[in-house]
């Protein structure tokens, strides 16, 4: 009895060390990433809240766009881990020059759409008036290395479902490096600066918000250039010698996971464009909080996200060996893990929130009313955090239906709606819509406690 008890023990030991392998390089790209955008929001907030809330008014249109590529990556994820999992090596290899397609096909089209309504979005997005052209250049520059952008998160994620969660955290460094240094260059004037005693010109191009656009055009460029290469390279699943045509049986597996994935994070996006542009409608001060503690709140998801990667990996491996009694002990070890993250997130939070609203915006009444609703939204974050982890498991085993029905649910039944309500035709502002935010992952928590009750996630 002792000895069995030592083998579990040594056994989840192991699990938690494969878990952690697999999550830290995501949790570490994904800080990289937010801190980046960190230091964006700052070095833009800088210039003034119209500046501020020109780059923010299309933010979750952003959303929509990188959310839909990234549902038709899970399809991939998928299909490979599983691969994985059987040791078909040959499968796997296959469903990466699918990949390939995908990103060839979809960039193209991204592209093509987005240049086209660059104009019309911040009409749409009800943005100032004042503030319109801006927005529209800056989401026009921005969507320009479209091809590259969609390698950059297919090829990521087709990476991580291999088990290689490094690479793309490495490459994340580079892309975000280029970034913030470009920012610096292409945002502010030419300008003298006192360094350790001797006073250097520090040149820069002056261009304001559009030099953040074609900072981050330039760095995303490099990203996309970068991940191809490594793919090309990888010792196990180079599409290197690949047909580059369809293959329906890779295809069909892989977009009956992806469609369901691609509505739900369309339909949630669409979502999160009605709930911005609704809180557009507010004025300059709530656009402009609401869009700085979206950019402080996704910094305390980062543990959340990291190991939904790793869970979809480790269950969609589970799944294509057939161990249930893996799968039911992945979610075992999980879960608590990750709801004791979300804690610490949400703890820290809420203590800091009026500090990290101050980094961003000189305007008290911004970072008052930001700091409220980040507030509110911390102490959600453990059960959002649990929900996170069951959706994850789900898509590694190719469950997508049953979130993409409970996503929709909750955004337009709940968020959106209430939202609408509350703002449009009660009157009430900014800290109503976060209380429909918050209520809508209050029922993701619900739904998927259920799934995890009722074993539907195996």
């Amino acid at each position: 009895m002792q000895h069995i008890k030592k083998s579990t023990q040594k056994l989840n030991i192991e699990m938690i060390s494969i878990i952690m392998t697999l999550a830290w390089p995501t949790m570490l790209e994904q800080l990289m990433q937010t801190a980046v955008q960190y230091i964006d929001t700052a070095m833009v907030g800088a210039l003034g809240t119209q500046a501020t809330a020109a780059v923010g008014a299309t933010s979750t249109v952003n959303w929509l766009i990188g959310s839909s590529i990234s549902a038709l990556s899970v399809g991939f994820l998928s299909f490979i881990a599983r691969a994985c999992g059987a040791n078909n090596e040959e499968a796997a290899k296959k469903s990466v020059s699918q990949a390939v397609l995908a990103v060839l096909v979809t960039g193209i089209l991204f592209t093509i759409l987005t240049l086209a309504l660059s104009r019309y979005v911040p009409v749409w997005m009800q943005v100032d008036k004042n503030i319109q052209d801006l927005a529209a250049q800056y989401f026009f520059i921005l969507y320009i290395p479209m091809l590259p952008r969609t390698a950059s998160i297919i090829f990521g994620t087709v990476l991580r479902a291999a088990g290689d969660t490094k690479t793309p955290m490495k490459i994340g460094v580079i892309v975000n490096l280029i970034n913030v240094v470009l920012n610096y260059l292409f945002i502010y004037p030419t300008k003298t600066i006192k360094l350790f005693g001797i006073f250097v010109t520090m040149p820069g191009a002056g261009m304001g918000v559009i030099g953040a656009a074609v900072a981050s055009a330039v760095a995303f460029t490099a990203g996309g250039i970068c991940i191809t290469f490594v793919l090309w390279r990888h010792p196990k699943i180079s599409p290197k010698g690949q047909r580059l045509r369809p293959d329906l049986k890779i295809l069909r597996p892989c977009l009956q996971v992806a469609f369901p994935n691609m509505l739900q994070r369309f339909g949630t996006s669409l979502g999160y464009v009605a709930f911005a542009s609704m809180i557009n409608s507010l004025g300059e001060v709530s656009t402009a909080a609401h869009t700085i503690a979206n950019t402080v709140e996704s910094a305390f998801y980062i543990p959340g996200y990291g190991m939904q990667t790793a869970a979809a990996t480790l269950a969609g491996n589970a799944c294509g060996a057939n161990d249930e009694k893996r799968m039911k002990e992945l979610a075992a070890m999980f879960i608590p893990i990750e709801i004791s993250l979300m804690i610490l997130s949400g703890g820290t939070l809420f203590l800091l929130a009026p500090f990290l609203m101050s980094i961003f915006s000189g305007s008290e009444e911004v970072v008052q009313l930001g700091s409220t609703v980040l507030r509110m939204v911390a102490v959600s974050e453990p059960f959002y955090g649990f929900s996170i982890i069951i959706e994850g498991m789900m898509q590694g085993v190719g469950k997508t239906k049953e979130p993409f029905f409970y996503n929709i649910i909750g955004m337009w039944g709940i968020r959106i709606i209430g939202t609408f309500i509350c703002t449009q035709l009660l009157g009430f502002h900014l800290i109503s819509a976060w209380a429909c935010m918050i209520a809508h992952n209050l029922f993701l928590f619900g739904i998927f406690l259920w799934c995890y009750r009722k074993g539907v996630m195996v």
